[in-house]
């Protein structure tokens, strides 16, 4: 089955990266509304999945970006169609909110390649299946945090914040076999996409480096990790794709 799936875009240097590579092996239709240019949001029988991509902004900043209002009603919208919608970092995080869940600061900063590891809930899971059993690393790039929301399962924990990933379903997922997925970290990036991150991030890198050493990484060192753990992460993510994509 070919897939209609859109994404929205917060910036111009968290991109889609290797979710583009697996939809085009597969043969799936992509688009996207770069919603921090006040493209015009597509109504939700458009698509068959929404991709919510990830952001340096916080969910509650549509004062400083009004644009975030008529996303977070897409959002909610396709919830309720029972879409597919997946949200990477940033996207995590508003997908938690559209579900009523609480978004703050988690008190820590999260940059770099650290390790996470599947809940008990995560390692039962049907779509996570391929995913290590133990702690393995990935990207992180965060320093909000969400609360499970409610309805939904925690699956994967760090040692700074215990929520870093959900998965949920309205009755409607449940009749259609689709999921609402969130991620507060990036399986996604390629080695191309992470240079544009760590340049983009280097304000947040440094102050992070400054007051959260231990879990804070170095632009030179998470480079040189993301050689060392991009192309398994990559593997995990078009899994989990696959595993989507075939309910």
């Amino acid at each position: 089955m070919t897939l209609r799936i859109h994404a929205l875009f917060h910036t111009d240097y968290e991109d889609l990266s290797f979710i583009r590579q697996w939809a085009s092996r597969q043969r799936h239709l992509m688009t996207i509304s770069r919603s921090f240019d006040n493209d015009t949001l597509p109504n939700p029988d458009r698509f068959d999945w929404l991709i919510v991509m990830g952001g340096p902004m916080s969910v509650h900043d549509e004062e400083k970006h009004p644009w975030l209002i008529a996303e977070k009603r897409l959002i909610k919208q396709s919830m309720a169609a029972g879409k597919t919608v997946i949200g990477v970092c940033l996207g995590a995080q508003l997908v938690a909110h559209c579900l009523g869940s609480s978004v703050q600061p988690s008190g820590v900063k999260e940059i770099g390649w650290l390790p996470m590891r599947l809940t008990p809930a995560g390692q039962a899971h049907p779509l996570l299946q391929d995913l290590p059993k133990q702690d393995f690393n990935v990207l992180h790039f965060h320093g909000d945090g969400f609360d499970c929301p409610t309805g939904a399962s925690i699956i994967a924990s760090s040692d700074a914040w215990a929520n870093q990933g959900f998965v949920y379903q309205t009755s409607l997922h449940k009749e259609r076999g689709t999921w609402v997925l969130g991620w507060q970290c990036h399986f996604e990036v390629t080695k191309e996409s992470l240079a544009k991150m760590v340049l983009n991030g280097n304000n947040a890198i440094q102050n992070g480096l400054k007051d959260y050493p231990n879990t804070v990484q170095s632009p030179a060192e998470i480079l040189e990790l993301g050689d060392k753990y991009i192309k398994a992460n990559n593997a995990r993510l078009s899994a989990m794709l696959n595993r989507i994509a075939a309910n």
